[in-house]
């Protein structure tokens, strides 16, 4: 499941163990590409980590404060903290690969 941030309020994303934020906009072609690919990770995963989707129109605070300039943008936090981050679409295995450093 991809839990959709609103009110640039990234509490439970920093409350959870491992956090994977995805930085997106509706008029994205990449980022509109790279969604089922995040929702199908994320029922695979189940809950070694937590998924969110932040649009970056609606949450221009958040945006700003992850210095966020391209979009898609995918930043994996580990403990309220940023471990890594990753810019434009990437196929499952390669998302895949770059989580299983955190879980």
């Amino acid at each position: 499941m991809v839990t959709k941030i609103s009110n640039n309020d990234l509490s439970q994303a920093k409350a959870q163990g491992v956090a994977v934020l995805d930085f997106s906009a509706t008029w994205c072609g990449p980022c509109q590409m790279l969604a089922p690919v995040l929702h199908e990770l994320a029922d695979e995963v189940g809950s070694k980590a937590a998924f969110y989707s932040i649009d970056v129109d609606e949450n221009r605070q958040l945006a700003t404060e992850y210095g966020i300039s391209s979009i898609p943008c995918l930043v994996v936090l580990k403990n309220g903290q940023e471990s890594t981050r990753s810019v434009g679409f990437l196929p499952k295995q390669a998302l895949q690969d770059m989580l299983d450093k955190y879980i």
